[in-house]
């Protein structure tokens, strides 16, 4: 192993800026753990006269990504440019020309991992993505090897820092979801497009990852569920609270008898479950193993240094792989078979809000319903609505099947005496074995 590791950043933007301080900043330590010192040899940008937030020398920066790429010298690529198609292109590139990667695109592991990672093995190198999910929190190498000889069977987390921000302030201060959701954006916390925070896309990604690795099977992004905040209202958050609860957008993957599901949806979380309390922009990841039980991973899910510095900790891995001589053996095929719960064999409590008419035998109706699909009330409140001959009812079910539940939901809206389903929401974090 030569005196000297030279690596190329594709990109430059907020993470690969931390990436650069880190590195500058924190060489005594580097050269410590993995006996070299670090040094970045170029850097891909679009425009290298345009003025940067830290100082670099001006011969580092290139507009051609083939200076890294098919850069003989450079022996390790750090890919934080983002993208799908032109990342995923980079990557298979740098493979094929024996260099090692790291990644922070959960967009593209999410599509494209179980590629890349073959790709990587071919080439004897290494592949390593901890900063794909939840920022700084070391949930992948967790599951990778600190969990590795237990048997996962459910992960459950808060893994979009926006969306968990925008809950927080519209239940702690009663504020509307757009009112924070600009606020969010002010503050830079969500993107002028907020699409792919506010509907789940983001988190359905980081799950899917999460699955693959979590329970060593193919999962596509196609096969998580996911349910956004946008249609999330004051009145069901207070409603939540009153009933002992509060409202997360929760990414879970569960796996039951070998058979697996993965959503993400707003969730309802008992008050005093360790998720209930993760606030703001803070991420946190809850796994259940067969052997080690609960254990949960908290911190911040983005910013520049708390990224950085998962993708710098991927570096140290590679860089020590290098030394044992040892790249590229870390990428292995998923063990199990892919197979997911159909409805039927997905199990769950629910909450529903419902406007219904205020008048004798109404309540009655609904009651029937529930009875006939051997659902049973677990909690309820009914508040009539002033100045209106209308009644709203909140329901919190006892067990049951998604395919079940949905078909009440289905019929609830044929019944004359129900003017309106206003919200369904999944609970988690309570005990099903009543």
């Amino acid at each position: 192993m030569s005196e000297k590791i030279s690596i190329g950043l594709l990109g430059f933007g907020t993470v690969g800026s931390g990436v650069v301080r880190i590195v500058e900043n924190h060489q005594q330590e580097l050269k410590h753990q993995v006996g070299s010192s670090v040094v970045v040899d170029k850097i891909l940008v679009k425009d290298a006269k345009k003025p940067r937030a830290i100082e670099i020398d001006e011969r580092v920066l290139t507009e051609d990504p083939e200076d890294i790429i098919s850069n003989p010298n450079i022996d390790v690529v750090v890919e934080v440019m983002g993208g799908i198609e032109e990342a995923r292109d980079y990557i298979i590139r740098s493979l094929e020309n024996k260099k090692h990667v790291v990644t922070a695109n959960k967009d593209l592991m999410a599509m494209y991992g179980a590629e890349l990672l073959t790709v990587a093995s071919k080439n004897g190198c290494d592949l390593f993505y901890e900063a794909s999910v939840a920022g700084g929190i070391p949930i992948i190498r967790s599951l990778v090897e600190g969990l590795s000889s237990d048997r996962i069977t459910k992960m459950m987390g808060i893994v979009n820092g926006t969306t968990n921000y925008i809950l927080t302030k519209m239940s702690n201060e009663g504020s509307s979801y757009n009112d924070v959701l600009k606020e969010a954006q002010e503050l830079g916390y969500a993107e002028s497009d907020p699409t792919a925070d506010v509907e789940g896309l983001d988190a359905a990604r980081k799950m899917a990852i999460l699955g693959t690795l979590g329970f060593s099977m193919n999962i596509g992004l196609d096969d998580v569920s996911a349910q956004g905040i946008s249609a999330v209202t004051e009145e069901d958050l207070d409603y939540a609270k009153q009933l002992g609860y509060r409202m997360k957008l929760v990414g879970v993957a569960k796996r039951d008898e070998g058979k697996v599901e993965v959503s993400v949806q707003p969730t309802l979380l008992p008050k005093n479950h360790p998720l209930a309390s993760v606030n703001d922009v803070f991420n946190a990841v809850y796994v259940y193993g067969e052997a080690v039980g609960e254990t949960m991973f908290y911190g911040p899910g983005a910013g520049s240094l708390p990224t950085a510095t998962a993708v710098v900790s991927d570096l140290i891995t590679v860089m020590k792989n290098m030394r044992l001589g040892v790249n590229g053996r870390s990428a292995l095929p998923p063990l199990h078979e892919k197979q997911m719960k159909t409805d039927e064999d997905v199990i769950s409590k629910y909450f529903m809000r419902l406007h219904v008419e205020d008048k004798a035998g109404a309540f009655a109706a609904i009651t029937t319903l529930f009875s006939e699909n051997n659902v049973s009330f677990e909690k309820l409140l009914q508040m009539p609505i002033k100045n209106k001959d209308v009644a709203e009812v909140v329901i919190i079910t006892h067990k049951t099947n998604k395919k079940t539940y949905e078909l009440i939901s289905s019929c609830l809206t044929d019944l004359e005496v129900v003017k309106e389903v206003k919200s369904s929401y999944r609970i988690e974090g309570v005990s099903y074995d009543e």
